[in-house]
């Protein structure tokens, strides 16, 4: 327990001051955010604000993680540093875009198709390497089944599907969190959410495991549960203090430096907890934002032009029809709290029931 409270402090810690030297770095250099003129007029006053603070929220978390385990002597994981490797290439990928909206000075980076090619690259690695490499009881990162609060033992992809799948929760969740980073302090505080609700998952997972023994008939077949609850809580702290300074008005956003690399940090959790489709109830703003723009273009090519909401994504219709932005934030942060309780609360109860 000491190595997970470790990585959350210190990552938290980080990201508070760390932030507050990156602004400045980024001020004198004149690396800015900006915006498109084709949404909420509100946003033009952000033009300029200092962009790709997600490198700080990836090296606070990468740092948290490091120190907890060499501070108490944990040993690192072949999990944890594989969802820790997938969480820098995506970020890689959102920085290169980050830097070229700056150095070429317009809101748009890298094209839509490169970006996603590069995306499908990392994910299909990642699926690969998650289903290599199994521990003394044959445990692989990933399951070659679906899962849900666990494996579900009928819903058995094989290898080729599975990578697939692996691909196709990757780039859902990496293009989610991209999506839902659209007002200050929204992306950042949701996802610092779930991840302090995976950090509490991991932990029971770990004193549930079949591993340790004596945990009973229900016990977890996952891999390396307390190296992941160390990861999630040093994202969690890495995201709580990077919000002190992205919380509205904002002196620094992540950019897809960050949306990018807490989207596959959301995914390769999912993924390697075996909680596929609860992430979908633990994550559940993301996914109602990114079905909104979903709808969005949908509903305006099944009606030649009309429009379903005033502005995909959900955040920016709200803004339209005259709501502050500090309200939004706040009601969509309630709605990403009460789904986190009903995901780990349904997490518990089955376990409990199956007592």
């Amino acid at each position: 327990m000491r190595s997970i409270l470790f990585s959350g402090g210190i990552s938290l810690l980080l990201a508070l001051f760390g932030t507050r030297f990156f602004i400045s770095w980024l001020v004198k250099r004149g690396y800015g955010q900006f915006i498109r003129d084709d949404g909420p007029q509100t946003h033009q006053i952000k033009r300029g604000t200092p962009t790709m603070g997600g490198i700080v929220i990836i090296i606070s978390a990468i740092v948290g993680y490091v120190a907890a385990h060499l501070l108490t002597q944990a040993e690192f994981s072949y999990t944890g540093l594989l969802v820790l490797g997938l969480v820098v290439c995506l970020g890689l990928v959102g920085f290169t875009d980050d830097y070229i909206k700056i150095i070429r000075e317009r809101s748009l980076g890298l094209h839509a198709k490169v970006k996603l090619a590069l995306q499908t690259l990392i994910a299909i690695a990642f699926g690969v390497l998650a289903l290599l490499f199994p521990d003394e009881r044959g445990l692989t990162p990933a399951s070659q089944f679906v899962s849900f609060l666990r494996d579900l033992n009928w819903a058995y992809l094989g290898p080729v599907l599975s990578v697939i799948f692996i691909v196709l929760i990757i780039a859902s969740w990496s293009n989610a969190a991209n999506l839902t980073d659209g007002l200050d302090g929204l992306a950042t505080g949701a996802a610092a959410m779930v991840f302090l609700a995976y950090a509490i998952i991991n932990i029971w997972q770990y004193n549930q495991s079949c591993a340790m023994g004596g945990a009973g008939p229900r016990c977890y077949e996952v891999r390396d549960p307390h190296d992941m609850a160390i990861l999630a809580l040093a994202l969690a702290g890495a995201c709580f203090g990077f919000l002190w300074w992205n919380a509205s008005p904002a002196k620094i956003f992540m950019g897809d430096t960050g949306s990018l690399a807490l989207g596959g940090a959301i995914a390769g959790l999912s993924i390697v907890t075996r909680t596929e489709l609860l992430m979908m109830i633990v994550a559940g703003l993301f996914l109602i934002i990114t079905l909104s723009v979903v709808l969005q273009i949908g509903w305006f090519k099944a009606t030649k032009g009309k429009r379903l909401f005033k502005m995909a994504p959900l955040q920016h219709h709200f803004e339209l029809l005259g709501w502050k932005e500090i309200t939004i934030v706040v009601r969509f942060w309630i709605i990403c709290g009460l789904f986190v309780i009903v995901g780990v609360g349904l997490f518990y109860a089955e376990w409990v029931v199956g007592q």
